[in-house]
């Protein structure tokens, strides 16, 4: 059996677990070709990979902070070394503050705002993930004997692994201030009714992003299950060996619906224009939304009419990726971070105060498939985001 040495080329496949206030977090990474020589890993994650046969998952646990260094504490600056106007909550790049220690212009490092107090505001330089308890499974993948070593660089798999993971938490409990500045605007106002008139019969994501969905989906749609397909379309990315009773499917487009093998019945209804879900209460066992829902423009109102339609207990899945029509997409979800966007879908969870359980996921690193039509300018399969929450019971 093949075990990966320090001489290994080695696949490697990161899961890291860690718990915010509201919510489960699980962010995977896909490292492939990782030089045990070359590349940097911590000591723990070294220590735990190596002898792994193939397909053996390596665990560790970092306490907070350790993976990250000494953090500063958040400190407090005059508003006028920022060149923005700060919103609590939010991340902005280091490069935009003026006049702080080590920071330059071309820092995109991202920073905190955490309070703003009259003149002043308050800034957290630290790694977003330094106050929580981390557990990283590896799975070792594919080994091969390296042939030579003549330099080269070095990556940072577990930097690469945690760049983005945190963002989506609030600070210490407080609402992140997603809601100013009108955030619910898009570029091209017209009826969506118009927009969408001409049916769009391709995919939005690569298949491998496409399965990563379709696997994510598996974990709560099961055999004989009521579910809703919210912001329907011509695919509904629901595994293929799983029987629900029905699948309903809301959506804007008539012949995009008609075109999707998975629905048993069809609805097209603009959530934009009545965001009340022309369905009975307790209808449904799980919704899942699919690559919709930064074209929301009054999303608290549908996560809590979502809420309505769900039996106690039930799921709302929500996922996205970083490809969107942008002249449609709500300028809020177009100037935050990606790990940003998926805090923006929590506070909806959140704020509705209908669902509890609520859990996030993250997938990056994976290969595109050599036969999408990007592979030549796209090394890595789209990312794949999602959050969900239980309808609470009563």
């Amino acid at each position: 059996m093949e075990r990966i040495e320090r001489d290994s080329i080695a696949d490697i496949f990161f899961h890291l677990k860690w718990e915010s206030e509201h919510a489960h977090h699980l962010e995977g990474y896909s490292a492939r070709n990782v030089n045990l020589w070359r590349d940097w890993l911590p000591d723990r994650v070294n220590r735990a990979v190596l002898g792994k046969p193939v397909w053996e998952q390596a665990r560790v646990s970092f306490e907070p902070g350790v993976l990250f260094g000494n953090s500063r504490k958040p400190f407090k600056i005059d508003r006028k070394r920022f060149s923005m106007a700060p919103r609590a909550g939010r991340f902005y790049p280091q490069g935009r503050l003026s006049g702080i220690a080590g920071v330059f212009p071309q820092n995109i490092q991202p920073f905190r705002c955490v309070g703003i107090h009259n003149g002043h505001m308050e800034v957290d330089l630290g790694h977003p993930l330094a106050s929580y308890p981390l557990s990283l499974s590896m799975t070792v993948g594919q080994v091969s004997a390296k042939t030579d070593e003549r330099g080269g660089s070095s990556a940072d798999w577990v930097g690469l692994l945690t760049d983005g993971p945190g963002m989506q938490a609030r600070w210490q409990d407080i609402p992140t201030d997603f809601f100013s500045d009108a955030p619910f605007v898009r570029q091209n106002e017209q009826a969506d009714s118009r927009f969408y008139a001409q049916p769009r019969l391709v995919h939005h994501l690569d298949e491998t992003a496409r399965d990563m969905v379709a696997n994510l989906y598996k974990r709560f749609v099961k055999d004989d299950m009521q579910v809703l397909d919210l912001m329907s379309s011509w695919a509904s990315h629901l595994p293929e060996d799983v029987k629900p009773a029905g699948v309903s499917g809301l959506g804007l487009n008539r012949i995009e619906l008609e075109q999707n093998p998975r629905l048993t019945d069809i609805r097209v209804h603009d959530l934009n224009t009545n965001p009340v879900l022309p369905y009975d209460e307790a209808s449904f066992d799980v919704v899942i939304c699919s690559l919709s829902v930064e074209y929301l423009t009054q999303p608290l109102e549908v996560f809590a009419d979502v809420a309505r339609v769900l039996k106690p207990g039930g799921i709302f899945v929500v996922s996205f990726s970083n490809r969107w029509f942008p002249p449609k997409a709500v300028q809020i979800w177009e100037r935050i971070h990606e790990f940003e966007r998926v805090g923006l879908v929590m506070e909806y969870f959140l704020r509705s105060a209908r669902f509890d359980n609520l859990g996030t996921y993250s997938m990056r690193g994976l290969p595109r498939p050599r036969k999408d039509k990007y592979a030549g300018e796209l090394v890595f399969s789209d990312p794949v985001y999602a959050v969900w929450g239980s309808r609470v019971q009563g």
